[in-house]
């Protein structure tokens, strides 16, 4: 029987109806779903590792016989232990696998079975333990497997003829290993994978627009579940990395096609405004922010929305050339506002431009959803006391908050909004034009992915004056030194931050908090004046802690993340992070910005016990070797990987299933390339082959439009 992308689960033989039911549960529903549930390694099962490998410090895979199983105790704990020896190699080889809140592996494995079982070993005292191993049983008869599939997943009916699975698929092969599926075990899921795979005939269509019709897609959807050498799985993923490249760089040109030829308005007439804003500064304006301030202005000269972003270190003035680019939209008669991502940030910046503005005379507005604030009395008349720019959090979006007038929406800080709340924004007007703002370095590589829809501008200079900023990885029993340089920098007049992951202590991770931090503090400091911010206090009680260090009439604020982003207080000069090995290399970066925003020399200290050679402590090496965000973003990018680092669910992409083409900029310049070329020849893919590049755009506008 041929089975294609469309055949129905249900309408497979080789399925129970209860194995449908937990597929369909699972989200699949027809064969070419159950195809794209992807191995998310293999096993090369002809040739495992051995015994020699424990001390390597990677994952292993071996192949064990079960020498004594039993239950062992630990305080409050048990657990499941097998001990096992290499059943085909090193003789006297010896292992213990444990197995902690899993009682059913006590139910299934037996002394005398052989596994096959994958983990990293680690060493305690002259022995090597692998916690929590995958593992599965190796049954020579089926009724054996079975029954070890039945303690796995429940009471099972007898299998249908059709689903007996050929001699080779679980060992002497390159075996593939998927992801889980609730109530089916991992032998039979790879059982049903083959069957499926088997029955797709050679000449089987790609769905959509085929990019690589010499590698056929059939062939390689065999070579990505059950490939005959190892070398064919990269080759396939890189076929369908490249499917899946080329459709998003599609999405990117064609939105970026679209947005040139959408009537917008002409944002931008006169810059006075801006030259007596650069008059009124007690400092002159770099030549990168110079430089981004003309590029903006090019932009909203013209009768199309502009769409550019400013991307520019922490501390490097992207805001100064947002201000400049709303005083465009003003003196063009527009009405210009910045969305920020919590309302700390917004009030920031609002108090800042109050003060900035006041020679302008601009009328200015600060809406959150628990703040209303105008910079101006209103009088009667047509336009008087209408404000000019809008400050905001997430409240902009509403109705009653929405301008009327908008001219340019600048979202700052873009990461921490989704996609479908700028685009909320953005249509809420005429075609506003848009700029987008961020200070979290982005990998080179992720530029084209990430905005390759919009125009780029890089705020890739400091301004001058800005003190050094030196950063230490300490250990916590420093403390006692640590106190002391506190005291000599409150001495000579700075404050300090001391930021901590939690707000309250947890029993499940031993990290300290912020509420811990300040009791502690304050008992080591007693004559200091600290202060305490977290994400549960209320606006008041927030916008009063903040005054209060902003005035420095608080020495040292202890908080949580929520001083993240965008907190500007310049004469703080020391930083120190609490287990600063549970951040990301991003976020450390974003926190150390607070500091060195003055004149003076500054220091942030991470507190860790990580251990040299893990990867937390090459994270915090990274940290204590550079101030460099784009470089700090390279290495993020290769200890975290693109998906973490790209993060997927803000961007506003999809599923990304083959990350291969995030890490290869050759790859998503060729992706680039061909949708490129497909544009300039049919811009509005309406030749007869481009049918279903047509139906991959109104899919995305059709999803756009709803979530907006």
């Amino acid at each position: 029987m041929t089975t294609t992308l469309q055949t129905p689960l249900e309408s497979l033989a080789l399925l129970d109806p209860r194995e449908q039911g937990l597929l369909a549960a699972a989200g699949f529903h027809t064969a070419g779903d159950l195809l794209m549930h992807l191995p998310r390694r293999h096993e090369d099962r002809r040739r495992f590792d051995g015994f020699d490998t424990l001390g390597s410090g990677a994952p292993v895979c071996l192949r064990v016989r079960v020498t004594g199983t039993g239950w062992k105790f630990i305080p409050k704990m048990r657990y499941f232990q097998a001990d096992v020896e290499d059943a085909h190699g090193m003789p006297g080889a010896r292992l213990s696998l444990k197995w902690f809140h899993m009682p059913y592996v006590g139910k299934i494995i037996a002394t005398g079975q052989e596994l096959v079982i994958y983990g990293k070993p680690k060493k305690y005292g002259q022995s090597y333990s692998i916690v929590n191993p995958e593992f599965e049983i190796i049954e020579q008869e089926s009724a054996g497997l079975r029954l070890a599939e039945a303690a796995l997943g429940g009471s099972l009916p007898p299998a249908p003829a059709a689903a007996e699975a050929p001699a080779g698929i679980h060992m002497e092969r390159i075996v593939p290993v998927y992801p889980s599926v609730s109530g089916i075990p991992a032998r039979r899921l790879r059982t049903i994978m083959h069957a499926i795979v088997s029955r797709i005939p050679s000449d089987l269509p790609a769905p959509g627009y085929d990019i690589a019709p010499q590698y056929p897609y059939a062939q390689a959807l065999r070579d990505i579940h059950f490939p005959e050498e190892t070398p064919l799985v990269r080759k396939a993923r890189m076929r369908f990395a490249l499917a899946e490249c080329f459709e998003q760089q599609l999405r990117i040109l064609w939105k970026r096609h679209h947005s040139r030829r959408t009537p917008g308005q002409i944002t931008a007439t006169t810059s006075h405004l801006v030259q007596e804003l650069a008059d009124s500064l007690p400092f002159s304006l770099t030549d990168a922010q110079k430089r981004c301030v003309r590029e903006i202005y090019r932009d909203m000269k013209q009768p199309h929305p502009m769409n550019r972003l400013v991307q520019g270190d922490v501390g490097s003035g992207k805001t100064m050339v947002a201000l400049c680019a709303m005083l465009l939209a003003v003196e063009s008669g527009k009405q210009a506002v910045l969305m920020a991502p919590t309302q700390i940030l917004a009030e920031q910046h609002y108090n800042n431009f109050r003060r900035i503005l006041s020679p302008l005379d601009v009328r200015l507005s600060l809406r959150t959803s628990d703040r209303r604030d105008d910079s101006h009395i209103d009088i009667e008349g047509p336009d008087d006391g209408e404000p000019k720019i809008i400050v905001g959090t997430h409240a902009l979006l509403y109705e009653k908050n929405a301008p009327g007038n908008l001219g340019l929406a600048v979202i700052d800080e873009q990461h921490k909004f989704g996609v479908e709340q700028r685009e909320k924004l953005i249509r809420r007007s005429n075609a506003p034009d848009v700029l987008v703002m961020t200070a979290t370095p982005i990998p080179r590589t992720l530029t084209l992915t990430l905005y390759g829809d919009l125009d780029v501008s890089l705020v890739d200079e400091l301004p001058k004056g800005r003190g050094e900023i030196t950063t230490v990885l300490r250990p916590r029993k420093a403390l006692d030194k640590i106190k002391t340089f506190l005291r000599e920098q409150i001495e000579a007049g700075r404050q300090i931050y001391i930021v901590s992951p939690l707000i309250e202590e947890n029993d499940k991770r031993k990290t300290a908090s912020a509420t811990a931090e300040y009791e502690y503090w304050q008992q080591q400091l007693p004559d200091i004046s600290i202060g305490l911010l977290h994400g549960r206090m209320n606006p008041e009680e927030k916008d009063a802690v903040m005054q209060q260090y902003r005035n420095n009439e608080t020495s040292i604020l202890v908080a949580t993340t929520v001083i993240e982003v965008g907190v500007d207080v310049p004469n703080a000069t020391v930083m120190i992070i609490n287990n600063a090995e549970s951040y990301g290399l991003s976020q450390l970066h974003q926190l150390r910005g607070r500091i060195g925003r003055g004149e003076h020399r500054s220091w942030c200290i991470l507190l860790s016990d990580a251990k040299p050679g893990d990867d937390n402590r090459r994270k915090l090496d990274v940290m204590c070797n550079t101030v460099n965000g784009f470089e700090i973003a390279e290495e993020d990018f290769k200890l975290r990987g693109p998906g973490d680092v790209l993060g997927t669910a803000q961007s506003g992409f999809g599923r990304v299933r083959f990350t291969e083409w995030l890490s290869d900029t050759r790859l998503i310049h060729r992706g680039r390339d061909m949708a490129t070329a497909i544009l300039e020849t049919d811009p509005g893919l309406s030749l007869p082959q481009h049918a279903p590049l047509r139906d991959l755009i109104a899919d995305d506008d059709a999803t756009t439009q709803t979530t907006a």
